[in-house]
């Protein structure tokens, strides 16, 4: 059975009772939250868990079809997900996610999730990939806050807030995962820029967890098994799960409720800082 579980799953199905909803003045429909990744995984769930939250939620992917149904998902669950299909390595096309988003709201919140991984060893690691890998996930999230800035500072009360998904490996790294390691620990760099620059009234976090279940996470177990010439079992008990103390991958919904949490009042005082949501991973024996 347990067996099963690991390698037969699917994305966890969103429930009412899954989602915290925050009280907070700021979540409202007239302001906009803008979510990449939004058709699957982490930036599915977060984009239905803030449209729940009462925004107005701007989600953007280049999968049309699996982002329309995010927005059926947050419509059931009583929410608005305005759904813009781009391409998050062309710039026009970030720029109209930016303008169509600004169309439907107050851009008050940007939360950086798309994201993709490639398995290989540095020596063997194809550099288109390594560009394609930077533009999506470090070059795309860069362009998306200083847009997204102005919009920012010229709402009612000046404030806005700007949340990246990092990892586990944004803190360490594990071998044959070179970029994804690269990206993860730039996007910590540009959390604490923007949090920098931003004098309190611009938030910027980071939000780092350990494997959860998604099918970037699920994906990966094939070519982890190749690479190091063990049997897929043993990746995810010995590699993903190995270190953690929770022997239990997280549903995206919970990485979601985090981004909840940082874009709320209860991150007031969470400027640069990194959601370390692992397990254990990191810092424990």
């Amino acid at each position: 059975m347990e067996k099963e579980q690991l390698f037969d799953l699917k994305e966890p199905v969103i429930r009412q009772d899954d989602i915290l909803v925050v009280k907070d003045k700021s979540f409202q429909p007239a302001n906009v939250a803008i979510v990449t990744g939004a058709a699957s995984g982490v930036g599915r769930a977060t984009a239905i868990t803030l449209a729940a939250n009462g925004l107005t939620v701007a989600g953007t992917d280049v999968n049309e079809e699996r982002g329309r149904e995010t927005v059926e998902i947050a419509r059931k669950l009583g929410g608005r997900v305005v759904f813009i299909r781009a391409d998050l390595t062309k710039d026009q096309e970030i720029e109209k996610i930016v303008r169509e988003a600004a169309k439907v709201g107050t851009v008050k919140f940007l939360a950086n999730i798309a994201g993709m991984q490639h398995i290989n060893s540095i020596e063997d690691f194809p550099m288109e990939m390594y560009d394609l890998m930077l533009r999506i996930m470090l070059r795309a999230p860069f362009f998306l806050a200083k847009l997204c800035l102005p919009h920012m500072k010229a709402s009612d009360d000046g404030a806005g807030a700007i949340g990246n998904m990092s990892s586990v490996h944004g803190h360490i790294v594990t071998k044959n995962k070179p970029v994804y390691n690269i990206t993860k620990f730039g996007l910590r760099g540009l959390t604490q820029s923007i949090a920098a620059e931003g004098e309190g009234m611009i938030r910027s976090f980071s939000v780092s967890t350990g494997f959860v279940k998604t099918p970037l996470a699920l994906n990966q177990i094939p070519a982890q098994a190749k690479q190091r010439g063990i049997s897929q079992e043993e990746v995810v008990k010995n590699v993903m799960m190995g270190r953690s103390q929770i022997k239990e991958m997280m549903a995206p919904v919970e990485v979601a409720n985090l981004f909840t949490i940082g874009f709320s009042w209860l991150g007031k005082y969470l400027i640069g800082g990194d959601l370390l949501f692992d397990g254990g991973m990191v810092k424990t024996y």
